[in-house]
């Protein structure tokens, strides 16, 4: 997994920064995130959340709005609808150097933000909120008194999360410009994450958005989460539980070409040791321990070998134990793999006199077998195709 940097223009030309956290290998899909009311990317929700969900292979991309963080402009000159061009402005940056985003999820007035930007690119197939408000207006109680002086048409200086801003009078304007009603032609899969223990956007907000979307649309309570998610625990839940759901919408991407059937495709993915395996719809990642210089990112072509021998070993008992009609009831399979020297084996030889060895312990589960049949299964542990391959005369030709 890395993070890159991705610095984009929006609307009005402005530079904005951008950051974007990339899983080992290709992406299953790409999302954009909109952090909290001024907010920035590198706030602890917004970097854990999109870490975790680049963890589980969705690249998402995390900036910050105009006027905030290491973004060019002026926060005084923003309102709800800049933040949602934004957005815009993002997804089509993130289009042209990668792929359109299929998914959108929104931190508090963020969550507010992606559910009207969703209304306007179609490559977004599902929209996420968290602690999001359904009503974007529901931030002015954060004015608190100056909330008169902004009706009035005065700008006021307020602060925001122990920070001054600057407000416009037409900032209330803007945000009582946007209505539930939006939410009834957003026409994507819609997941609401809130905890019913949020101090600061009630779990009220959360019934508002549920009730004014139409399905599908999914709600996850976040238990005990505060408002910043600042458990980390809270982050890779949501994060988590956003990966299995937005699955069910993600279009594979058309670059990315399965192997035919039957066959292994394993390429690079430009992180030192770590290789990109994939077999039909299935994929994971190769690598090394951090010990021998990589990054520990997934099993080492070794312990791939080993889970072959072990997997077949396994699936082999239990087809046996069932054409037989023996009461097997499971399998376990320990394998390790070492180097020894050649000595120790008398039939073999080497030149460089050592030989590799693969050590295993088959255990089984089954009360009512019978001791002839616990010898038979065992017996046949040596003989599944894996073992039988390894064990022979193994050609291997270029193609």
């Amino acid at each position: 997994m890395t993070t890159r940097r991705f610095d984009f223009r929006n609307e009005l030309g402005l530079m904005l920064s951008g950051r974007l956290e990339l899983p080992t290998g290709s992406p299953d899909a790409f999302a954009v995130f909109a952090h909290c009311f001024t907010c920035s990317k590198n706030i602890a929700a917004a970097t854990r959340l999109t870490r975790a969900l680049a963890a589980r292979n969705i690249a998402v991309l995390r900036f910050d709005f105009t006027g905030l963080g290491n973004s060019e402009g002026d926060f005084a000159n923003t309102n709800f609808s800049s933040n949602v061009e934004d957005l815009i402005a993002a997804s089509r940056a993130l289009a042209a150097e990668y792929r359109a985003p299929e998914l959108m999820v929104g931190h508090s007035l963020g969550g507010a933000a992606v559910l009207r930007a969703a209304l306007r690119l179609d490559s977004v197939r599902a929209v996420a909120t968290i602690g999001a408000p359904g009503d974007p207006a529901h931030v002015e109680h954060l004015f608190g008194e100056d909330l008169e002086t902004l009706e009035a048409g005065h700008d006021v200086e307020v602060e925001l999360g122990g920070r001054r801003f600057r407000v416009r009078s037409d900032f209330v304007n803007d945000l009582r410009e946007h209505s539930l009603s939006d939410l009834s032609r957003l026409g994507r899969p819609l997941m609401v994450l809130h905890s019913p223990t949020d101090k600061i956007v009630g779990i009220e907000e959360a019934r508002l958005i549920f009730e004014a979307a139409r399905h599908p649309k999914s709600f996850v309570s976040l238990d005990g989460a505060d408002h910043l998610l600042s458990d980390p625990r809270d982050a890779e839940f949501a994060a988590s539980v956003l990966q299995a759901w937005v699955g069910r919408y993600l279009t594979p991407a058309a670059d990315i070409e399965p192997p035919a059937p039957g066959h292994v495709l394993v390429r690079s993915t430009g992180e030192r040791f770590q290789q990109e395996v994939r077999v039909g719809r299935h994929r994971w990642i190769a690598d090394e321990p951090a010990s021998a210089g990589g990054q520990d990112a997934g099993p080492t072509p070794y312990d791939q070998l080993l889970a072959a021998l072990g997997s077949c070993i396994s699936m082999t008992l239990g087809m046996y134990a069932r054409h037989k009609g023996w009461p097997l009831e499971g399998v376990e399979v320990e394998l390790a793999h070492d180097r020894i020297h050649a000595r120790d084996c008398e039939e073999c030889e080497t030149e460089d006199g050592k030989i590799d060895r693969i050590r295993k312990a088959v255990r089984i589960q089954g009360d009512g077998l019978t001791d002839d049949q616990r010898e038979r299964i065992f017996q046949i542990a040596d003989r599944c195709p894996v073992h039988r391959t390894l064990t022979s005369e193994t050609r291997i030709d270029t193609f």
